[in-house]
């Protein structure tokens, strides 16, 4: 089964996004991990053994509800940048094929 032209497009844009957000957030928990000296998670996080690194992609609610004292201070001078902000940052726009409205991400 072939793929159309556009498709196989935008598939390879929200690859290359994706990486491109990957290496932010990394960057961002490297940061985080230095800033907090490694106090990462709250008691609750790591009696849940939560993946700290995971509070970086994972939904807010839940980074939230797992998130040091230290992690949320260090996230109100340096935001989380979720998959959906970096797209907008980086110009793309959704836009429905059927009305040529634009979507959101």
């Amino acid at each position: 089964m072939s793929r159309s032209p556009t498709f196989a497009a935008a598939v390879e844009q929200w690859r290359e996004l994706n990486t491109e957000w990957r290496d932010v957030i990394e960057a961002q928990f490297v940061a985080a991990e230095e800033a907090t000296r490694g106090n990462l998670l709250n008691p609750r996080g790591k009696e849940r053994r939560v993946d700290a690194f995971s509070l970086f992609y994972g939904p807010d609610a839940r980074a939230r509800a797992y998130a040091s004292e230290e992690l949320i201070a260090f996230w109100s001078t340096t935001p989380r940048v979720t998959f959906a902000d970096y797209e907008a940052a980086a110009g793309v726009r959704h836009v429905c094929q059927h009305c040529g409205e634009a979507a959101s991400a």
